[in-house]
């Protein structure tokens, strides 16, 4: 089902919520009460709030990793919660970098990194050449061989960005990017990414408790007890 496509006066809404719910625990505990969302192509968002607001979970709903009560979310005018082949749609439309990596630490770098391109059903030679490309503009082509347990926090989180870039996605949702890094750590791997974003012509909806880092973004809404109260452009 597709949603009728509309304008926010400077591009393409490529991600939207209207009127999500979610709950949990057999509805005891509610996290996301009648949010409503629009990105648009090209945009940085970042979400700010405490923890429990539901930042991560309207990510998980975007990145169709977990699907809404009530209430329509669609990504590129496509809702996902309704369409037959959700797994090709996202394998596709979406990349996902969460806090912890999510790698798989008895795996090397390039495998982790080829794991989405054989569930999209990409040539290896292909998608080795873009993880090559991927791996020099992060630094991480010496580590290519390298178990993931090898690397530093730093060099984890980078070939997280590189994996949720594997397949040329045209959204990133990033959940807590640098919340397991030190300062600078957090800040090399920061701009990394907005800078990779930027190249990559990606829409970046990150959740952030760092307002340092969200006010880089071109938004900046703030979530209370599972609504967004405002909206602030950043810059």
């Amino acid at each position: 089902m597709r949603v009728n496509e509309q304008e926010m006066g400077r591009g393409r809404v490529v991600l939207r919520a209207e009127d999500v719910w979610k709950s949990y625990d057999e509805g005891t505990i509610t996290v996301l009460k009648g949010i409503a969302f629009e990105a648009i192509e090209g945009q940085t968002v970042a979400l700010c709030g405490p923890s429990g607001c539901g930042k991560s979970t309207l990510l998980h709903l975007f990145g169709g990793l977990d699907a809404p009560d009530r209430g329509r979310v669609a990504v590129n005018g496509i809702e996902v919660n309704r369409h037959r082949n959700l797994l090709r749609l996202l394998r596709h439309e979406v990349g996902f970098v969460f806090q912890l990596h999510n790698l798989i630490p008895d795996l090397t770098l390039e495998e982790n990194c080829l794991i989405p391109t054989v569930a999209a059903g990409t040539k290896h030679k292909t998608a080795l050449d873009r993880l090559h490309q991927l791996a020099d503009r992060t630094g991480l082509s010496h580590r290519l061989g390298h178990r993931i347990q090898k690397l530093s926090g730093g060099e984890r989180q980078r070939t997280a960005l590189c994996r949720a870039l594997m397949n040329r996605p045209k959204i990133l949702l990033a959940d807590e990017p640098t919340g397991s890094l030190d300062e600078q750590t957090s800040a090399t791997v920061f701009a990394l990414l907005m800078d990779m974003v930027a190249t990559e012509g990606v829409t970046l909806v990150m959740a952030t408790h760092d307002r340092g880092l969200a006010e880089r973004c071109d938004r900046l809404l703030e979530m209370h007890d599972g609504r967004i109260h405002e909206v602030q452009y950043a810059r």
